[in-house]
């Protein structure tokens, strides 16, 4: 099985480049799932596809559920933030905005991790070069959005509710960091049941209005199973691996590298028009949160002056 090849390799190039692949891929998925779904369609169908990987890949390995109500009720709110709200938020836009556009604000999210940290971290001041980062990160958005032209031919309730997606993906990470990981529980453990509580939250609505047409051809149905199967289930132990294999600053670079395959397949199989500055915005973006995570140093910069 691959996913055991790549957890026994010691190389996380592998694991990185499906990540980024996957994760990049997942925004056309999700357009071509709402031929057939609702967005409340598609956010349950991905995350009960995801529960049940998770769940036989956590049963096969031995790896039982967290019991202790406190932990489960911690996973519930990671649930809610990072599968439940993105998941009906991203499919909700994309019933207005191009797959290619949602990728790319999804690029946001490691600044809005990093000002929920400083939020949430009172204590810590923000440093120089995360304001300028974070700066140069929103003036990339507003480039993405042609802000100039009042947001071109995408409402700006689809853009709110995408900002509000990425800000729950932002949040989400310290308060794992805070509630959830000092438990020490295996990452089989924590996704699956995170994965398995998203699905019943999602249920209810689901069975609502979930399916927008009782009509299944093969590619909308195949989108579906590979966003579920490998979006929101494989990807989540990958992800654990590069993480264990290289540290968590590589893990999360791979958002990088989302929004260049978004665009490339937005473009090649939807045929979804890109406007200049739309990928330019997407590499000042880019560079902001480099900045802010100060993968890029100015300090050093100016000394080689």
């Amino acid at each position: 099985m691959y996913l055991r090849f790549v957890a026994k390799s010691k190389s996380w190039i592998p694991a990185y480049v499906i990540l980024g692949i996957i994760w990049g891929c997942s925004f056309i998925f999700i357009k071509m799932g709402l031929e057939f779904l609702t967005p409340f369609g598609v956010a349950f169908v991905r995350c009960a596809l995801g529960a049940v990987t998770l769940l036989l890949v956590a049963r096969i390995r031995g790896i039982k559920l967290p019991t202790d109500p406190k932990v489960r009720a911690h996973i519930w709110v990671v649930a809610m933030l990072l599968n439940v709200i993105p998941g009906v938020c991203f499919a909700l836009a994309e019933t207005e905005i191009t797959s290619v556009l949602a990728g790319i604000i999804n690029a946001v999210t490691p600044l809005m991790t990093l000002i929920a940290i400083l939020l949430v971290n009172r204590e810590e001041k923000a440093k120089t070069f995360q304001v300028f980062g974070i700066l140069i990160g929103f003036f990339g958005v507003l480039t993405v959005l042609g802000a100039w032209k009042g947001f071109g031919n995408s409402p700006l309730w689809a853009i709110l509710v995408l900002l509000l997606a990425v800000s729950c993906y932002g949040v989400s990470f310290p308060y794992t960091r805070k509630y959830v990981m000092p438990y020490q529980l295996k990452p089989e453990s924590i996704v699956s049941f995170q994965l398995l509580m998203a699905s019943i939250t999602l249920l209810p609505f689901f069975l609502f209005d979930g399916i927008a047409k009782y009509e299944y051809r093969l590619a909308p149905v195949l989108a579906m199973v590979a966003l579920g199967v490998f979006g929101s289930g494989f990807a989540y132990l990958w992800n654990f691996t590069v993480m264990e294999n290289a540290g968590s600053a590589i893990a999360s670079s791979v958002t990088y590298l989302t929004p260049v395959v978004a665009i490339i397949v937005g473009v090649i199989f939807l045929n979804e028009k890109v406007t200049w500055n739309e990928p330019v915005g997407a590499l000042i973006v880019l560079l902001g949160a480099a900045i802010a995570q100060e993968r890029i140093s100015l300090r050093k910069s100016k000394a080689n002056r």
